[in-house]
């Protein structure tokens, strides 16, 4: 019996600090690179192939990334990783924006982004152990929502002060401070087999096969309500941002409130989760966000003043936030002794990545067709669906934990 070592208060503080910073490193440019490449001639239509691209193939890979995390004992060096190679392409790309490079570099972006999550998840699961890695992804959630804020009012502040040359001190700023987190967890109290969701003791038969990942019920339909939810929920805040962008003629200052409130929802909802999956179980938490969906829907596509905009965005705090907390702790609760957790999560992802992907397409072709309003209105019916699959199919889709009973 190999005996583990708990981890001190400083691998649990550096994992808080690395969740904090990786809310800028792990995207490079992100939500900037359409700004940037635009004031350098690029279409838009080259740019939506350019992430249309990058998106496809960073899904494709993300099982891929999954099973590298469940094999590897280098958590923290899958991490670390990509957070350099993500930074290296998001500079190389704003100083020669030239066709190659950038393609070259999104696409590499996504390949290595793809690794993160599951990097990330495996390291907190390997870190803290099953009993306490719920509330511990709540804390991940909690202090990456804090650094998006952070990093909003950042770029805020430092681009009317300096400019684009602002931007990359505060790109390496962000990567040196993920990197210094990353080494400061001590690799002795990461135990591995935890991590890829076998008992420490229970080394032997070992890991099952990969088709446990399809013979798991609960995880294809976890993966599947997923893809619905992220297809009514993911282009519902763009098209917010659009609508009133256009309206207002204010769109950094608009698309910044827009940001803002979701995400200071969320800060909120990591908070509360923890408390919440103890005191009403994780089944009830899952309803709760599915359910914040198809009311947003209805409130954005039925009312057009600005007002709007904080319930609206309140409610993607509380669906979206919630789902990020309980997805990777259900599909640990469904995989828990197959040694399959970082792959199968990562499936998940993916399914979910796909969802939000397609969403994009059918939400501007329904803008067109019937503007912003039945966009918004056609998503909550689609979350209805994602409900109505939860409800019939929970005993499956939710494993209690032993010492907790049915949530």
């Amino acid at each position: 019996m190999v005996v583990r070592m708990l981890p001190s208060g400083r691998s649990i503080a550096a994992l808080a600090v690395l969740n904090f910073f990786l809310a800028d490193a792990r995207d490079g440019l992100g939500p900037f690179l359409d700004a940037f490449l635009a004031t350098n001639g690029w279409s838009a239509v080259t740019l939506g192939a350019i992430a249309t691209v990058g998106g496809l193939v960073g899904l494709l890979v993300t099982p891929l990334c999954g099973a590298l995390v469940d094999g590897s004992t280098w958590k923290r060096a899958l991490v670390g990783g990509p957070v350099i190679l993500v930074t290296v392409a998001a500079l190389v790309t704003l100083a020669f924006p030239q066709a190659a490079v950038v393609w070259i570099g999104q696409i590499g972006t996504a390949v290595v982004g793809a690794v993160i999550g599951p990097a990330l998840a495996g390291l907190t699961l390997g870190l803290v152990g099953e009993a306490m890695f719920s509330r511990q992804i709540a804390r991940n959630e909690f202090w990456n929502h804090t650094g998006n804020v952070a990093s909003l009012l950042a770029v805020y502040v430092i681009v009317g002060l300096y400019g684009q040359p602002g931007i990359v001190g505060l790109m390496i700023l962000t990567g040196i401070g993920a990197l210094a987190a990353v080494t400061a967890i001590d690799p002795k109290h990461i135990d591995h087999q935890v991590a890829r969701g076998l008992a420490h003791d229970k080394g032997a038969p070992g890991p099952s096969g990969f088709k446990v990942l399809l013979e798991t019920r609960g995880l294809v339909l976890l993966g599947l309500i997923m893809m619905a939810f992220h297809f009514a929920n993911a282009p519902m805040s763009r098209l917010i941002a659009q609508q009133f962008s256009i309206e207002l003629g204010t769109p950094f200052r608009t698309t910044a409130i827009i940001t803002g409130v979701a995400q200071l929802s969320m800060i909120a909802m990591a908070a509360l989760t923890p408390f919440a999956i103890r005191r009403f179980g994780l089944g009830a938490v899952m309803l709760v966000a599915l359910c914040a969906l198809p009311l947003r829907g209805l409130l954005a596509g039925s009312f057009t003043g600005f007002w709007v905009v904080y319930p609206v965005q309140f409610l993607d705090g509380v669906g979206a936030g919630l789902l990020g907390i309980v997805t990777p702790v259900a599909a640990e609760r469904l995989l828990s002794g197959t040694g399959r957790f970082n792959v199968g999560f990562a499936a998940v992802m993916m399914l979910q990545g796909v969802g939000a992907s397609l969403s994009n397409v059918v939400a501007g072709w329904l803008t067109a067709v019937g503007g912003y309003g039945l966009s918004h209105q056609t998503g909550a019916g689609i979350a209805l669906i994602a409900i109505a699959v939860f409800l019939v199919f929970r005993n499956q889709v939710i494993v209690p934990k032993p010492a907790e009973g049915n949530p």
